[in-house]
């Protein structure tokens, strides 16, 4: 039954992740907004010397559907399934480890009388399984981002990973194995949040709905219920999204100090350079990529587990 729940669940996030890809790579792009594509001249930073105040003047903040038409004239649709193999490994490893993790912690500590399990269960659920999911795909994600970044810089200094095995193997190569974990921190803290707002509010929205008798258990409700889902997990990561984005994306020259010293930092140097909103920075798309992302995730995954039924 528990190598079910990881089947399942990894089909389902696989699918989803797939078919909301380039509503991500929007996401990621708009996140960087207000970095200046060439990172070594410390990006985000409050105050300007004489010599290069220029430089460090942001540039104007455009909407989602602007971004995804300067993407296809630039480079091409197909450009906005760029990272697309990172998706697939990162939601093999990390969505596969925490949906299977959940659906385990959520039959142990269902309530066999009423079949229901208390909010806080499923919160502390979530947290649990995002979190060691999150620590299990970091290398994927961290190949995601930087896949998906790489057409807002010149040509010269693109990275041009060929995949996401070209990717790490590049990474390991030239910044060091450690740089696989980079923002790994940032990317468990996003994780146990959205874990924990995403599927605990699903079960809890599902629940709602079929025991005030509003909706019978089919395809509407688990769209009204994954599309709140959504909702709620896109506010709380939001934040954390932006920052994890900009230390995963960061680019360390050799014998030169790295942008960002860590998670902190960057958040203080956002804030200050572009105020506080920086931290929601991408939310429509963001909300406009989990809410498809979370619905399709689990009507999938509904639709899968009645494949499964008799396995």
């Amino acid at each position: 039954m528990g190598l079910k729940g990881f089947v399942e669940g990894g089909v389902a996030s696989i699918v989803a992740g797939c078919s909301t890809h380039p509503l991500d790579l929007i996401k990621v792009r708009m996140q960087l907004q207000g970095e200046p594509a060439v990172q070594s001249l410390r990006p985000a930073l409050a105050f300007h010397t004489a010599a290069s105040h220029h430089v460090h003047l942001p540039p104007p903040r455009v909407g989602p559907v602007s971004v995804g038409l300067r993407i296809i004239q630039q480079d091409g649709a197909a450009a906005l399934f760029s990272g697309v193999s990172a998706t697939v490994l990162r939601q093999t490893l990390y969505s596969t480890t925490r949906m299977g993790l959940y659906d385990i912690l959520k039959t142990k500590w269902t309530d066999p009388n009423t079949n229901n399990m208390p909010l806080i269960r499923k919160i502390t659920a979530g947290l649990i399984a995002g979190g060691i999911g999150a620590a299990v795909g970091n290398p994927a994600d961290v190949a995601m981002v930087r896949m998906q970044a790489d057409g807002r810089l010149p040509p010269a200094q693109r990275r041009n990973y060929k995949s996401v095995v070209d990717a790490i193997t590049q990474m390991s190569k030239n910044e060091g194995i450690g740089s696989l974990w980079r923002g790994s921190s940032l990317t468990v803290n996003r994780a146990m949040l959205v874990t924990a707002s995403q599927l605990a509010s699903y079960d809890q929205f599902k629940e709602m709905i079929l025991e005030r008798g509003l909706m019978k258990d089919g395809l509407g409700t688990h769209v009204t219920a994954s599309f709140a889902a959504g909702f709620v997990a896109a506010v709380a990561s939001n934040p954390v999204d932006v920052i994890k984005t900009r230390v995963m994306n960061m680019k360390v020259e050799a014998g030169m100090a790295a942008p960002y010293s860590g998670a902190v930092d960057c958040a203080m140097k956002t804030i200050k350079a572009e105020g506080p909103m920086a931290l929601y920075k991408g939310f429509i798309p963001t909300i406009s990529r989990q809410g498809p992302f979370t619905v399709v995730l689990f009507v999938t995954l509904e639709q899968v587990r009645k494949l499964f039924k008799d396995f």
